[in-house]
């Protein structure tokens, strides 16, 4: 049998669609943190290989957490190959593949149909190209039109070439919901400006809500579909119920703290920013260091929530909180199933929930005690560092919500929390569970009697 044949077999065998996204994620990682370390000569402050390696794990991962200063830093090279790298993050070097193959006229194949399923879809369709080219032409066309919007702005401040630049480069960084930013202070100067805030927020939100779910949404707007699926209606009910609960909480514990002195419209602003921004986006208009305990608290819990399924952000997803929460409301009312806008939900996807919810639980946890443990803080002092427990779990959580805030504590870390911090960056990008299954190979076994364990 030739070689050719039979790598090809061990490839299908082996390579199944969740290995395959996790492989793709690992090979572009690699290949830009190369990237990074060919550029970092040219740069204001050189990168060691831990650093590129976790300055290209979070712009793939589109976390958006950094070591150095994106724009002060990095050379203009090293910061194109961030901008390409959160490009292809976002979307994931699989879409671009299985478009491409589209284009050919090559119809998608059994493997590529469950690439694409489990990536950006629900339930299965038979509209693959037709949602995988909505995908790509989507995400190009929202990110010109930021683009455009926030040029417009920016050439009140910049010369023309650098207003088109901070631009591209914000307005990809935000719709993949990366938050690396071109300026020293990401967006704060501009943190009671409509256009800026505005735009930006769009970007983010857009690209927090899950690719299938504005597909669903552009077909009712058309016409061509009569009614939202379940799966879009939870997403979008959940999404603007955190908006706007954390915006209120948001200005409820800053007015007398980093809004004391803001307008109300620039209160408005940085409210509805810092409520968006952390389940999806690390852009900040205020100082994150400088929130009082409970807007720290109330972030914390916006990030472990995250983004939608299908999108370009982490967490566990607004979906599997919005099900938690009613699977806890059903039982307290001594029922077993969950029932949402006249449709019952699966079991087996309740199931799923919580094990997603558990396994994200575990890993930060792990990868909390890691960085405490890491710190190598001398007994004498610990007093003293108490505030790195707040700082450190704040920035874990940031890491697996593929978010980007931080107290600034990443440039300080050392190498081994960084090597955490960039394994936790890429568990919050492919999911826990999608990670621990996708090298577990199910097997049948026997089926014991039932017998009854005492809980709560």
């Amino acid at each position: 049998m030739k070689p050719v044949l039979v790598l090809r077999r061990f490839f299908i065998r082996h390579l199944t669609p969740p290995r395959s996204f996790i492989l793709s994620f690992l090979m572009v990682i690699l290949v830009g943190a190369a990237l990074l370390l060919l550029t970092s000569p040219a740069a204001k402050k050189p990168l060691t290989a831990v650093d590129a390696l976790f300055t290209s794990t979070s712009a793939v991962c589109v976390t958006g957490l950094t070591v150095v200063n994106i724009g002060s830093d990095l050379s203009l090279s090293g910061q194109i190959v961030t901008l390409l790298l959160l490009q292809i993050g976002g979307l994931g070097i699989i879409t671009f593949s299985l478009l491409l193959f589209g284009l050919m006229g090559r119809s998608l194949s059994f493997r590529g149909r469950e690439l694409l399923q489990s990536t950006f879809l629900h339930t299965p369709r038979r509209d693959f190209f037709h949602i995988l080219r909505f995908v790509v032409a989507g995400t190009f066309a929202i990110e010109a039109a930021g683009t455009l919007i926030l040029f417009l702005r920016f050439l009140f401040d910049y010369p023309p070439a650098q207003a088109f630049y901070h631009a591209v480069y914000h307005a990809v960084s935000a719709f993949n919901n990366c938050g690396y930013s071109t300026f020293a202070n990401s967006l704060t100067k501009y943190r009671g400006d409509w256009t800026v805030n505005l735009t930006v927020v769009s970007l983010f939100v857009l690209g927090g809500l899950g690719f299938i779910v504005l597909y669903e949404v552009l077909n009712v707007w058309r016409g061509q579909k009569k009614k939202l699926s379940l799966h879009a209606k939870i997403v979008l009910l959940t999404t603007a119920v955190l908006i706007v609960a954390g915006a209120c909480l948001f200005f409820l514990f800053e007015k007398g703290n980093v809004l004391q002195d803001a307008g109300i419209g620039e209160s408005f602003l940085a409210s509805l920013f810092q409520s968006a921004t952390p389940r999806t986006c690390g852009f900040v208009t205020v100082e994150i260091a400088a929130l009082t305990n409970a807007t720290i608290l109330l972030m914390m819990i916006l990030m472990f929530i995250g983004a939608s399924p299908g999108s370009t952000g982490g967490g566990i997803k607004t979906s599997s909180f919005a099900l938690l929460m009613l699977m806890i409301y059903n039982r307290v009312r001594g029922r077993d199933s969950v029932t949402i806008f006249n449709r019952s939900v699966p079991q087996e996807i309740l199931g799923r929930t919580i094990a997603i919810v558990f396994a994200s639980a575990i890993s930060v946890l792990v990868i909390a005690s890691v960085l405490l443990l890491a710190a190598g803080t001398p007994e004498t002092h610990a007093q003293a560092s108490r505030h790195l427990f707040v700082e450190y779990v704040f920035e874990t959580m940031s890491a697996f919500g593929t978010v980007g805030l931080s107290m600034n504590v990443t440039p300080s870390l050392n190498d081994i929390q960084k090597l955490a911090i960039t394994l936790l960056m890429f568990i919050g990008r492919v999911g826990p569970i999608t990670l621990a299954f996708a090298w577990s190979r199910a097997k049948r076994g026997l089926v014991y009697a039932e017998e009854a364990v005492m809980v709560g």
